[in-house]
This record gives C-alpha cells, sequence and structure tokens, in this order.
C-alpha cells in the first residue's frame, strides 16, 4: 500500500508543479508556445470546470489557486482512505 500511496503523492506534486509552471511562463510565453501547449493540454481540463465556475476578479484569475487546494484535498482523502484499507 506505500507505494500506492508514494504514487498518489507523485501526481498530485507533478499536477502542482505544472500549475505553477502554467501560472509563471503564462507571463512569459505566447499560449501557443510548444511548453505551454503542452502543459495547457494537461492543466485546461481541470482549470476549465473552475473558471467556469469562479470568474476572474478585477482580472485576476483565481482558477489556478483553487485548482492547487483542490488537488491537496484531492491527495489528503485519496492517501486517508489509503491508510484505512491498508
Amino acid at each position: 500500500m506505500g507505494l500506492v500511496i508514494q504514487i498518489v503523492h507523485f501526481i498530485i506534486w507533478a499536477l502542482s508543479i505544472l500549475v505553477v509552471a502554467e501560472v509563471i511562463l503564462s507571463y512569459f510565453m505566447s499560449p501557443y508556445h510548444p511548453v505551454r501547449a503542452f502543459i495547457g493540454r494537461i492543466i485546461g481540463p481541470m482549470l476549465n470546470p473552475i473558471r467556469r465556475v469562479v470568474p476572474p476578479i478585477m482580472n485576476l484569475d483565481f482558477s489556478p489557486l483553487i485548482l492547487l487546494l483542490l488537488l491537496q484535498a484531492a491527495e489528503w482523502v485519496i492517501v486517508s482512505i489509503l491508510n484505512f484499507i491498508g
């Protein structure tokens, strides 16, 4: 069970890094740059539902922050269930 928990931690960590990278790169790179397009294909489907519910406030998009919080909550729930089972 420990390996599964480590895999869950790694996946959530990698997704969190991609969210932060998307935010930082959005200031410097065109959205059509191959790196941003690659990250966008991974992160976009997770951000779009949040963006539909939470509109930008004073031109600030809080959806990446909300996604990071949801990822951490999902990790906590999954790891708690796996610890309970195992």
